[in-house]
């Protein structure tokens, strides 16, 4: 079989979805290296993608040339520096993309709706939609959070293995917000075990006194992201987040399908 020469001619392939196939190839390495902590080796790379070395060896030379890996002085590789302003760049746009959805939580549910990812060990709001209310929640988008005092948190972490939530809550620690905030990692853990259980995640008066927040994970998102409602506790009710909750989990849903599947090639 003509192995060194398919090889040579990898670049002008097609792809089964038919675009080319080096650069399918070179992004599912990227992100195979985000899976793996950001820093793999070539072997490792090759064992799970199933890629040839030579092959990877090659889209590898090409992506630290363009800047967007970079070869440690242990020869392993790391996502390089320009993936930044990339990555900066798309989570406006993923908040710009939600927004739509977030008013329509408002409208059903009246109270502010909120879109957070997980970065690194943090939470970070991307958009909002506030309340008409003139009591009303506020969080200023890009504002930074710990997961451990919030229900967008809790929705993030809820399927992350034990092992790796109490890694990253030992790297954060659980400084208290409220009276009501929890801080201990079994007491965060069997918080996890209720969303996995209910399906969906609970912020009450944790961050904030007299505030409650109903969170869901948005499905398949490509990247970790969730969506929530929050208001003063005495309008976020019971019996108000088990109507609430349907709403967050459809619209969670319908922004999932929206992420994941793109619009017409050009």
């Amino acid at each position: 079989m003509p192995t060194s020469s398919a090889s040579t001619t990898d670049s002008a392939k097609p792809a089964a979805s038919g675009g080319v196939q080096s650069l399918e190839r070179a992004f599912d390495l990227l992100e195979r290296m985000a899976d793996a902590g950001g820093e793999v080796g070539l072997s490792e790379l090759s064992a799970t993608s199933g890629l040839p070395l030579p092959t990877i060896h090659r889209l590898m030379r090409t992506l630290v040339a363009c800047g967007y890996v970079r070869q440690q002085p242990n020869r392993r590789y790391a996502l390089g520096p320009r993936l930044i302003r990339l990555g900066e760049s798309a989570s406006r746009l993923l908040g710009t993309w939600a927004r739509p959805y977030l008013a329509r939580l408002v409208d059903e549910t009246g109270e502010t709706a909120n879109m957070a990812l997980l970065d690194g060990d943090e939470i970070v709001y991307v958009a909002q939609v506030p309340s008409r209310h003139s009591m009303r929640m506020f969080t200023e988008v890009g504002r930074r959070v710990l997961p451990h005092s919030t229900g967008v948190g809790k929705a993030l972490l809820a399927h992350t293995p034990e092992d790796e939530v109490r890694a990253l809550l030992a790297r954060t620690g659980m400084p208290a917000a409220t009276e009501k905030t929890i801080t201990t990692a079994d007491g965060f853990l069997a918080a996890l075990s209720d969303v996995r259980q209910l399906g969906y995640a609970m912020d009450d008066n944790e961050q904030e006194i007299g505030v409650r927040c109903v969170a869901v994970s948005v499905p398949d998102s490509p990247t970790a992201a969730a969506i929530s409602i929050s208001g003063p506790a005495g309008r976020v009710t019971e019996s108000v987040t088990e109507r609430i909750v349907p709403v967050l989990q459809q619209v969670a849903a319908e922004l999932s399908h929206a992420l994941t599947n793109p619009g017409p090639a050009a």
